[in-house]
Parts: C-alpha cells; sequence; structure tokens
C-alpha cells in the first residue's frame, strides 16, 4: 500500500495534538507557507517549529528522558555522609546526558549566529526557472540565517578580521534551498582539493595552538604568498568588508556561478547578491581590537538586540544574470570562484526581499545543529562546473555525518524540509521515522511502484540542465587556462576604493605581516601585492623595512567598479545606532539634560545610553563599564567638566575613562558632540570644534543637536581623520 510519512513529526518529540506521520496530516503541512500562521503571527513563520517547542512552565514535575518523574538535585548515598550508590539511575542518566551535550563544532565557521525570517518574492520568475519560491509575486518563504566568521573556534571573538559567511536557507514547499555564501563575493582558492591546505595554513599553529581566528602568523601568510590565487579575497578581507559594523552592516554573496533552468529545460547562469538595507558599515581596525576584549559578542548581541527590538533587518537579494554563451565572453571565466563579474558589465536585477523577524528560542537545537549544504537543492536551480563548487558539494554532506555520527541529522527540526519526505533511505544512528513501506527499493510492485521517481516532466522532480555537456576532452589534474589570471581583479578592487580605505588596507597588511617572522614569507607576500600594484607594495615594504620592489606591471590597468567599498555612502537609518550620552551624577541638570536627548533619539529609533559614575535613576551604564567602541557616536552634556580634568581622579572608574571615551570615539572617526562646558572633553585631548563630525554648540542649540547629529551617525566615519601616506 502507499505510505505518506511527514518528516514533520519526530518519534521523540511525537504530541497528541499533532497530525498523524502516516495519514493525511501531511497535507496540511505540504499546504503551509510564509503565511504567519506559526506562534509568532509574523510572516515567514508557518508553524512548522512550533510542535518541537517544550515549556517546562506550566507547573511541570521533573522527569527522567524516559519520563519517569524524579528529584534530580541530590544523589542516592548510603547514609547522609555515606558513599553514593551505583544503582542511582537518576545521577547516572543526568551526568551522562550532560557529558554528550556537545557535538564537535564545525572546522570552520564554528563561530556563530542566526536568525528565522522570510523571503519575499518581487515577481514571476518562472520564465527563467522552476523554483516554486519564485514563481508569485509576493510569495513568503519561510528562511533561516547563520551568520559566521570562517577561522576561529567557536569560543572566539566576534570583531576578528575574517571573511563572514551568511549561509542563507529556503524552506520552499518543494524542498530546502541552501545558498551557502560569504560576506565577500570571491574565494581564496579556485579548486576545493586545497581547501584543507588553506585551512591548515590559517588554523592556530598546532604545537601551540596559537594564535586564535587570526591571519596575522607565518603559515598563513606562506599560503598566500605561494598561492595568488588568494590575492582578490585577502584584500576583501584587509579591508573593511573584513571587520563589519555588524552582521546588519554587510552584504552577502553566493561566490559561485550558479544555473536557473526553467521548467523547459532553459538555462541561464546566475550569481547571486545579498544588498543589506541597513546599508554597509565597517569598524576601524584598532576599534575591533578593543572590541574583542569589551564585548566578544558584539555582533551576536547586535543582530539578537535588533530582532528583539523589532528592529527586523532586511537585505535585497538580487541576481546577475548572464546566457550560457557568456562563460567566457567577460575575460575571465565565470566558474572561477576568485573572480567577480562587475555589475558596469552585468548589473544586479533585484528579485525579492529578505527579512530576519525571529529570534531562535535555542541556540543549540537551532544555530548550532543547522546543516547547511550547497547540495541542498530544488527545481529550477542546477550548479556550474566551478571545481571549489564541485568539492563543497561532497564536504558539507560529509562533515554533518562527522559532526552527528550518522545519516540522519536531516531529521532534525532546525534541517527538516516543510514539505514531505519520501524516499528509500531507511535505518542509521538515530533514525526517528517509522517507515510502513515493507518494499524500500526502487522498482517495486508490492508497494504501487511507490514512491515513484520524480522527473522533469512527472513530479515537478530536479533535473540537471540539459545545457550541461563536456566536450572532448582528456582526463588532467591541472588548472584551466582560463584562470590563470590571479592580479587583474585585485588590482580592480584596490583602485575601486577611497584612498583612506586603500590606507586601512595596506596599514592591515603591514600589521599582519609585522607579526610574521619569516623574511621569506614577507617578499613573497610583497611580491604578490607588486603585481597588483607598486604603489601597494613599496608602502607595505617600507614598514616593514624592506627594499621598495621595482614595478611588476604586467596587470597594471586604472579601471575601477562601484559597490566594493564598505564607506562612503550614508547609512539610510540610524535606528539601532548605539549613542552614548556623557554626563554626571553631581549635577541634575546634567542628568535631565541627558533624558532630553536620550528621549530624542529613542524617538528617531536610536539606541541612547546615558553614562555616569555609578547607576541611579536615569542612568544606563556606568563608565567602568563604557568604552568609546560601545558607541557610534559620543555626545558629552552640559555640566561635566568636572569629569575631564587631568588632575581629578575617581575610584568609581579607570583613570581618565570619561576623556578617553571622547578621545577613541574621535580617533575612531565617529560623530562626536559636546553642550556648553562640555566642551571640556575635547580640549582635553585638543580635538577642534571647526570639522566634520565635531559638533560644539551652547545650550541655547540643543534642540537642534538630533537633528545634527543624526547627520553625523548616517556619515558613520569621518575619514578625514585618519593619515594617508604622503
Amino acid at each position: 500500500m502507499k505510505t505518506s510519512i511527514s518528516t514533520g513529526l519526530l518519534l521523540l518529540n511525537a504530541v497528541a495534538n499533532a497530525a498523524c506521520p502516516y495519514m493525511d496530516g501531511g497535507a496540511a503541512l505540504h499546504k503551509r507557507g510564509g503565511d504567519g500562521s506559526g506562534s509568532s503571527g509574523l510572516p515567514g513563520d508557518d508553524g512548522y517549529l512550533d510542535k518541537f517547542f517544550v515549556d517546562d512552565g506550566n507547573g511541570d514535575y521533573t522527569t527522567t528522558d524516559f519520563g519517569t518523574p524524579v528529584d534530580d538535585t541530590h544523589s542516592l548515598k548510603a547514609g547522609e555522609r555515606g558513599p553514593t550508590l551505583l544503582e542511582d539511575f537518576v545521577l547516572r542518566t543526568k551526568i551522562t546526558r550532560f557529558d554528550h551535550e556537545r557535538v564537535p563544532e564545525r572546522a570552520v565557521h564554528a563561530r556563530g549566529a542566526a536568525a528565522h525570517g522570510y523571503f519575499e518574492s518581487y515577481g514571476d520568475y518562472s520564465n527563467i526557472t522552476g523554483a516554486s519560491f519564485l514563481g508569485q509575486r509576493g510569495k513568503k518563504t519561510p528562511t533561516f540565517v547563520r551568520f559566521s566568521t570562517v577561522a576561529g573556534s567557536r569560543g572566539s571573538a566576534d570583531t576578528v578580521r575574517d571573511v563572514h559567511g551568511f549561509a542563507l536557507r529556503f524552506y520552499t514547499g518543494e524542498g530546502n534551498y541552501d545558498i551557502v555564501g560569504n560576506n565577500i563575493p570571491v574565494f581564496f582558492i579556485q579548486d576545493a582539493i586545497q581547501f584543507p591546505d588553506l585551512i591548515h595554513s590559517v588554523k592556530p599553529r598546532p604545537d601551540n595552538e596559537i594564535p586564535q581566528a587570526a591571519t596575522a602568523h607565518d603559515s598563513a601568510w606562506d599560503f598566500f604568498g605561494q598561492n595568488p590565487s588568494t590575492m582578490h579575497t585577502l584584500l576583501w578581507a584587509l579591508s573593511g568588508h573584513g571587520i563589519p559594523r555588524s552582521f546588519r552592516h554587510m552584504d552577502g554573496f553566493g561566490v559561485h556561478t550558479f544555473r536557473w533552468v526553467n521548467d523547459a529545460g532553459k538555462s541561464k547562469l546566475v550569481k547571486y547578491h545579498f544588498k543589506t538595507n541597513q546599508g554597509l558599515a565597517s569598524l576601524v581596525w584598532a576599534e575591533a581590537l578593543a572590541l574583542n576584549g569589551q564585548n566578544s559578542d558584539f555582533h551576536r548581541q547586535d543582530l539578537f538586540d535588533a530582532i528583539e527590538s523589532k528592529n527586523y533587518p532586511e537585505w535585497e537579494i538580487g541576481v546577475q544574470i548572464m546566457d550560457e554563451s557568456d562563460a567566457l565572453r567577460f575575460g575571465f571565466d565565470l566558474i572561477d570562484p576568485t573572480k567577480i563579474v562587475p555589475v558596469e558589465l552585468v548589473p544586479i536585477t533585484p528579485i525579492g526581499k529578505l527579512v530576519l523577524n525571529r529570534n531562535p528560542k535555542n541556540f543549540f537545537a537551532e544555530t548550532e545543529q543547522a546543516m547547511f549544504n550547497p547540495g541542498h537543492v530544488v527545481r529550477g536551480i542546477d550548479f556550474s562546473d566551478d571545481p571549489l563548487l564541485q568539492g563543497r558539494l561532497f564536504s558539507y554532506v560529509d562533515t554533518q555525518l562527522n559532526r552527528h555520527g550518522g545519516p540522519n541529522f536531516e531529521q532534525l527540526p532546525i534541517n527538516q524540509p516543510h514539505n514531505d519526505v519520501h524516499n528509500n533511505n531507511r535505518d542509521g544512528a538515530g533514525q526517528n521515522m517509522i517507515h510502513l513501506n515493507t518494499a524500500p527499493y526502487t522498482p517495486n510492485t508490492l508497494n504501487g511502484g511507490f514512491p515513484k521517481p520524480a522527473t522533469q516532466n512527472a513530479g515537478r522532480g530536479h533535473f540537471t540542465a540539459p545545457a550541461r555537456k563536456i566536450v572532448d576532452a582528456n582526463y588532467v589534474r591541472n588548472i584551466s587556462p582560463t584562470f590563470l589570471d590571479y592580479w587583474s581583479q585585485p588590482r580592480l578592487f584596490f583602485n575601486s576604493l577611497l584612498p583612506a580605505e586603500q590606507q586601512m588596507l595596506i596599514n592591515a597588511a603591514r600589521f599582519e605581516l609585522s607579526k610574521v617572522s619569516s623574511q621569506a614569507v614577507q617578499k613573497a607576500a610583497i611580491a604578490q601585492f607588486n603585481k597588483i600594484s607598486n604603489d601597494f607594495a613599496k608602502r607595505v615594504a617600507m614598514a616593514l623595512g624592506m627594499p621598495a620592489p621595482a614595478p611588476d606591471s604586467g596587470y597594471y590597468h586604472n579601471n575601477k567598479t562601484s559597490g566594493v567599498a564598505t564607506f562612503g555612502n550614508p547609512l539610510p537609518s540610524i535606528k539601532t545606532l548605539n549613542i552614548g550620552i556623557l554626563t554626571t551624577t553631581t549635577s541634575s541638570a546634567s542628568l535631565a539634560q541627558a533624558a532630553t536627548l536620550a528621549a530624542a533619539f529613542k524617538g528617531k529609533g536610536a539606541v541612547p545610553k546615558i553614562v555616569a559614575e555609578y547607576i541611579t535613576s536615569g542612568v544606563d551604564m556606568t563608565y567602568s563599564a563604557s568604552d568609546a567602541v560601545i558607541f557610534d557616536g559620543v555626545i558629552v552634556v552640559d555640566g561635566t567638566s568636572s569629569l575631564f580634568s587631568m588632575t581629578s581622579a575617581s575610584s568609581m572608574y579607570p583613570p581618565q575613562r570619561p576623556a578617553s571615551i571622547v578621545r577613541d570615539a574621535y580617533l575612531y572617526g565617529k560623530p562626536i558632540a559636546a553642550v556648553g562646558t562640555g566642551k571640556a572633553a575635547f580640549d582635553v585631548s585638543s580635538i577642534a570644534c571647526a570639522q566634520d563630525g565635531v559638533y560644539c554648540i551652547d545650550n541655547g542649540g540643543l534642540g537642534g543637536l538630533p537633528n545634527t547629529f543624526e547627520g553625523g551617525l548616517k556619515t558613520f566615519k569621518f575619514l578625514g581623520r585618519y593619515a594617508v601616506d604622503s
């Protein structure tokens, strides 16, 4: 007989009111969309995970995992002072469960944070793809996004310099579709066989496990210098893209070239772009270093807090659409993952918006157990022959087998598709389904021939693009000649940055290479830089006390592209930006003025924090717990001049902490303002008022300060404060 087993039901989590997994209840799940029918009532919440929630707050008593009510607060002993008994099953099971709570962390992208949301399609794109989630204007599809760093362990800091993961899952009506991308549109290597070498080189030294979550060491730069394919991604990572202000303030990219295939089998080549609607924003390096110590969870807290405050982050998803015949049209190979397609050659076509509006209920069950895989595709999506992508299609499945000890990781609630699953896969560790089909093979007659193969023309099956074909060729272990230009696009990126951004990139390279002890490794890196730009190479060499190289101009050009800089474009809004308002508990007038400003900025959606010597009514933070890196802008109110005297000291905070907050905010390029006698904060650090992003007003101008300061916050960083090599 024919059976229908819904992946929505796990045996261990079945509840009385769940739809029967063997009858027609699964059909109701299949019809769900991102209509807000779940417990949150928010768009994109189809209620799929609701059945797995466990709420212990309804007068419940403690039980074992096998359901026996127990007291697990004391061990069973032979007498009050006697030995603990081996028969104590409560102790044994509690400790055993605790000992096995962790799973192996990801080999890369171990440090991350995630959120639920939805994707809303701008139109019907069925003329170019058979993907159902793109087949109707306004259609909402539930999504789950995980952001991450790459190199560091799960316990590393958020604001290290790194490529950042941007993995997006669509829970479509025809299966899960994962775009496992990054915040940088290219990658270090062109062939997946080099991935273990890349990661071994950037990970900490095997003998001392140092340094953590950093590439400023010999082995990383040894690999970079010997592999020129790394140069493009390396320059992006050394720029502001390597240290974003938050996950919300960075773009995302699919990195690889993929195919869209319509139902008739006609295909196009596409590259994915996720453009942040919050605006691109970056930290500066000194700021990122300090923030690592002040709040190592800064990025994950920022994402969580923004969603909790209903400031839902959004991205516009777009694609560059190209014909199959364009593969070599632009002077490079579209299947080379170290290359971008400049938007001047192929504009980005917006196809929808991504909104994140729900935080996970449980970090481990959702964020940590989420298993993204570039091989999770749906009808209408197909791969390219990108050799890095082809290797990832194997590696991600293999990784999950290692992390979860068996093949049933797709049955974890966060990984389950929101449509029914029918196949002949059976058993394995952690099998949760009770399969009723006694003929689990194809073809069969004993179960009516079910489940039947889904093809292009029956069952809306996934199919490979007919345009994919291999010309007559020999087997080779070699790189394609179309992949061999490693330096033109890094130069294109470098040319497209503002002078201050170029300086930041150069300073980042100087910092990293100054940590390298091998002069041979330093020379190799400079030789690679010299193929990109002689000016770039000379400026790095100067800082390392090395001779300036002669130009190696074979790949020099003056071309530029747009959309790659992290500075220069104002943010569209100041919502969720943090503003430090410095005041003093010794003056009620100062506290009142701080409260007035805080109310004005709250009205604009910003997050003002009133800072004073100690916590009292109207004070949010103390000086001892504050630092310039916490804030996107700093205002000093009137009546605070005593805080900035060089001769005064306080046991309530470290020496000169109020002054250092203002001075460091200025040095990090942030907007700062002073009201009345608060200007003493500027005087002690010799900060002049007559410059961009520095606002000095008297008390009579207080009413206009919020609007004026809003403009400074939107500018975000005032680049004129950064020295540039002459």
